[in-house]
C-alpha cells in the first residue's frame, strides 16, 4: 500500500529537494514561466499553489510561513501584493503545465509551467532592467574616459 507516499523523491534527501522546490517556486514566482522536466513541473505546482494560497490569505503568520519557505523578500513582497491581488477571486488551479517535447541530451520529458493570467512582460524583466543598467554605466565610463582624453 501506498500510505503516505504522497511525493516523488527524485534520488534527494529531504534537504535537497526543499531546497530544489524553494528555487524553483522563486523562479516561477518571479518569472511567471519557467521550463523544467515534467515531473519536477508536476511537483512544483503544489508547491506553488500553496505559496499563492498563503498570499490570499495576507496575515502575519502565513507572510511567515511563506518567507521561511522562499528565503526572499522581494518575490514574498510580489507574491503577497501582486499575484495575491490577481488571484483573490481564483479557488485553486493557479499553475498549469504544458508538456513541451523532450530534452536534446537524454531525451528527458520537458514541461513548460505558467501561472495562470500570468503578465508575460514578468519573464526576463529583471535581465531585461540588469542589462540596462549595464549599458547606461558603460555609456557613462566611456563618456568619462573621452573626456579625459581631451583633457
Amino acid at each position: 500500500m501506498r500510505h503516505g507516499m504522497a511525493h516523488r523523491k527524485f534520488s534527494m534527501t529531504k534537504s535537497q529537494r526543499r531546497a530544489l522546490f524553494s528555487n524553483l517556486t522563486n523562479a516561477l514566482l518571479t518569472h511567471e514561466q519557467i521550463t523544467i522536466t515534467l515531473p519536477r513541473a508536476k511537483e512544483l505546482r503544489t508547491f506553488a499553489d500553496n505559496m499563492i494560497t498563503f498570499a490570499k490569505k495576507g496575515d502575519l503568520n502565513s507572510r511567515r510561513m511563506a518567507l521561511a519557505f522562499l528565503r526572499d523578500n522581494e518575490v514574498v513582497g510580489k507574491l503577497f501584493s501582486t499575484l495575491a491581488e490577481r488571484y483573490k477571486e481564483r479557488n485553486g488551479g493557479y499553475t498549469r503545465v504544458l508538456k513541451a517535447g523532450f530534452r536534446y541530451g537524454d531525451c528527458a520529458p520537458m514541461a513548460i509551467v505558467e501561472l495562470v493570467d500570468r503578465d508575460v512582460k514578468a519573464k526576463g524583466a529583471k535581465d531585461l532592467a540588469r542589462v540596462a543598467a549595464e549599458k547606461a554605466a558603460a555609456a557613462e565610463a566611456e563618456k568619462a574616459a573621452v573626456a579625459a582624453e581631451s583633457k
